[in-house]
C-alpha cells in the first residue's frame, strides 16, 4: 500500500488533478451527509449553487491526491510547483526584526504545501491533532516533519513548543478555522452563524514579539501549480471574543476570493458534548 501511494505521489500534477477531480465528485454523489453539510455551509456564506458544489467537490478530490505528493514526493519538486509568492517580503522584514512568525492557515487551497515552504526558510513547528489510525498518523508525520519541521500536539507541552519557537524568531503554524475543545474557545460568528472557535490563535497573535500572518496556497487551473498569498493580520483587540471575531472576518474575506477551494464539508458549526450554547451576543 505504501509503495502504491509513493508511486501515485510521483505522478505529474496535471495527472494527479485529473484523477482527483472525479474522485472528489464521487464523494459528493455517494456521501449524502457531507453533501448536506457542504450545501448548508455554502448557503450560510452566500456562495451556494449546484455548479459551485461540483467545483468544490472537484477541488476536494484534487486536494486529496496532491496531499500525497506533498507528503511523499520530493521536496524540491513540491516547492518548484509554487509559481508565485505574494507577501513574503513582510515575513522577511518581521523575521529580520527578531519577531516570531505566526502562520495562520485556513482550510483553503493546498494548505499542506505552506508548511514545507515555510520550513525551508525558517525554524518551523506546526500544531496538529493526531488521527485515530496509527497508519494515518505515521503517514502524516512522515509528510509533515521534513526540512527539520516539527509537529506539536494541542496540549500544554505542544503550546510550550510553539512559544519557544516563536520566541527564538522561528515560525509556528495553526489552522484556526476549527471547532474548539471545551474550555479552549469562545462563541463567535463565522459567516454570520455562531461557531465555537479556538482562542489559541488570538493568544499567540497577541504575544509580545509575534507577527501574525494569514497564508493561502491557491491552486492554479490545469495543474499549473500554486500561487502563495501572505497577508499581515490586523491588530487584534485584547478581548478574546472580539479578537477571534476580527480574525474570522479576515478569514472570511480570504475564503470568498477562492470559495471553490475551501473545505466546506467540515462541520464547523457542530457542538461538542457538554458544550454550552452560544450566548445572546
Amino acid at each position: 500500500m505504501r509503495l502504491l501511494l509513493r508511486l501515485l505521489a510521483r505522478l505529474p500534477l496535471p495527472v494527479l488533478h485529473a484523477l482527483g477531480s472525479p474522485l472528489g465528485i464521487a464523494t459528493l454523489l455517494f456521501r449524502p451527509k457531507q453533501r448536506r453539510v457542504m450545501a448548508e455551509n455554502m448557503r450560510q456564506a452566500g456562495v451556494y449553487s449546484p455548479a459551485m458544489m461540483l467545483r468544490n467537490a472537484s477541488e476536494f478530490g484534487k486536494n486529496i491526491l496532491e496531499t500525497l505528493a506533498v507528503w511523499l514526493g520530493p521536496t524540491e519538486r513540491n516547492l518548484a510547483r509554487i509559481r508565485e509568492v505574494r507577501g513574503w517580503e513582510a515575513v522577511e522584514a518581521a523575521h529580520a526584526a527578531g519577531r516570531g512568525i505566526l502562520v495562520l492557515i485556513p482550510h483553503l487551497g493546498n494548505w499542506e504545501l505552506i508548511g514545507q515552504f515555510t520550513a525551508a526558510r525558517l525554524p518551523f513547528v506546526a500544531l496538529y491533532r493526531p488521527p485515530r489510525q496509527d497508519w494515518a498518523d505515521a503517514l502524516m508525520r512522515e509528510g509533515r516533519e521534513r526540512n527539520d519541521a516539527r509537529l506539536a500536539t494541542p496540549d500544554v507541552k505542544g503550546v510550550r513548543s510553539i512559544l519557544a519557537v516563536l520566541k527564538q524568531g522561528g515560525a509556528a503554524a495553526i489552522l484556526p478555522d476549527q471547532v474548539a475543545s471545551k474550555g479552549d474557545g469562545v462563541w463567535t460568528t463565522f459567516f454570520g452563524r455562531p461557531a465555537y472557535m479556538p482562542t489559541l490563535s488570538h493568544r499567540l497573535a497577541r504575544s509580545r514579539g509575534v507577527a501574525p500572518f494569514l497564508f493561502c496556497c491557491e491552486r492554479l487551473t490545469w495543474g499549473r501549480g500554486y500561487r502563495l498569498w501572505i497577508s499581515p493580520l490586523d491588530d487584534l483587540p485584547e478581548d478574546r471574543k472580539a479578537g477571534v471575531a476580527r480574525l474570522n472576518r479576515q478569514m472570511e474575506a480570504l475564503i470568498l476570493r477562492f470559495p471553490e477551494q475551501y473545505l466546506w464539508r467540515y462541520t464547523i458549526y457542530r457542538r461538542r458534548r457538554r458544550m454550552g450554547p452560544p450566548d445572546a451576543a
